[in-house]
């Protein structure tokens, strides 16, 4: 008899992606789906059940099919796809959580969780270290969003773990998510037209392909290979980090520096007319940034990303496709204004030291 996985909502294309993936494991021997809706795009065999994690019913849920691996990828700062904004996804984060590890803590089939969660429980802050590791603790608790919900998450997973000593318990953070099929506030802020940005800061940012996602959740879901350790916290990132200056010249969208104060409230238009989430903690990221360390992704948890983070980003970039300018035209003109820049600087200081040769020899003669 192989395992039995099941995979939390599925009604979004990540999760979906997921499913189609663990069903042709020949080591798995069935998969459930659950979500509140009916997903949109085929699972590739694997059984459907429409549940909401928020309700009692997942102990019959496992009970029923005999889980012994669950895949909890129903924590998103995007809106439910049954609907119901922030509100219905705070819901889904933090009450659905708290009801699927009281039904994965009575099931004594269960042996393996595997958790997504994210870098924003790191948080965003001017005083914030270079790279954050699994130990860093964030400067401040999350006063809301979903970076708050993520905190309680994995709050109540490390509960569950201690209650549970003998399920292993598995949560990645991941960091921004990008590629052709992202959906997230920070893929809806990067297809703006213009990009508003904080004036006087160039935030790093760092991403993961999805691909990437799949095949850390597929190792962390699997029984763990010799010389690995599939459980534990892990940082899941690609290598390298990207400015949001470099981001928006790849794209080929101009950026609308604004003071804090002036993006804050183009954030709250923004969010009233529904065309992108920006939401304070996004402003936080966009302007002091945030970037992990992913030592413990490769020495602990065994696994090496396909994609860097430039190439995650070039994944986005190409599915979405060019913006107002050309991005080579504007990598150009960027270029050569900062060398006119340069120039500029230079025949200014060229100045200031001739005029102070100047001065000296006066001084020099005056003396004499």
């Amino acid at each position: 008899m192989g395992r039995v996985v099941l995979v939390t909502g599925v009604a979004r294309q990540l999760a979906g992606r997921f499913v189609r993936r663990v069903v042709r494991d020949p080591d798995v021997d069935r998969v459930v789906g659950v979500d509140a809706v009916p997903p949109e795009h085929p699972l590739g065999g694997a059984e459907f059940v429409r549940a909401d994690i928020r309700q009692p019913v997942m102990g019959r849920v496992l009970a029923e099919h005999g889980v012994d691996t669950v895949v909890h990828m129903d924590v998103s700062a995007a809106a439910p796809p049954g609907g119901g904004g922030r509100a219905a996804a705070k819901e889904t984060n933090v009450i659905g959580t708290m009801q699927l590890l009281g039904a994965c803590q009575r099931s004594p089939a269960v042996r393996r969780l595997v958790v997504r969660s994210s870098t924003v429980v790191y948080g965003s802050a001017p005083r914030d270290p270079a790279v954050f590791t699994e130990a860093t603790p964030p400067k401040s608790l999350p006063g809301g969003g979903f970076a708050k919900d993520v905190a309680e998450v994995e709050g109540y997973v490390r509960g569950f773990a201690r209650r549970r000593p003998d399920v292993a318990v598995c949560v990645l953070r991941f960091a921004s998510i990008l590629g052709p099929g992202a959906d997230s506030p920070l893929s809806q802020y990067l297809s703006l037209p213009v990009l508003p940005t904080v004036l006087g800061y160039d935030p790093r940012l760092q991403f993961v392909h999805e691909d990437d996602v799949l095949d850390v959740l597929a190792i962390a879901a699997a029984e763990p290979r010799r010389g690995t350790l599939n459980s534990g916290t892990f940082n899941i990132a690609g290598d390298g980090v990207l400015t949001l200056s470099q981001c928006a010249r790849r794209l080929g969208r101009p950026t609308l520096p604004l003071l804090p104060p002036a993006v804050t409230w183009a954030g709250t238009a923004l969010r009233t007319l529904g065309v992108s989430d920006v939401s304070p903690e996004q402003i936080r990221l966009l302007t002091h940034g945030r970037v992990v360390s992913t030592v413990q992704m490769r020495e602990t948890l065994g696994f090496e990303p396909a994609h860097t983070t430039a190439e995650a980003f070039a994944a986005f970039v190409r599915r979405r496709g060019p913006g107002l300018l050309p991005p080579a035209a504007l990598a150009a003109a960027v270029d050569r204004v900062a060398a006119g820049l340069g120039d500029g600087v230079a025949a200014h200081l060229g100045r200031m030291v001739a005029t102070d040769e100047r001065r000296s020899a006066a001084g020099t003669r005056s003396a004499g």
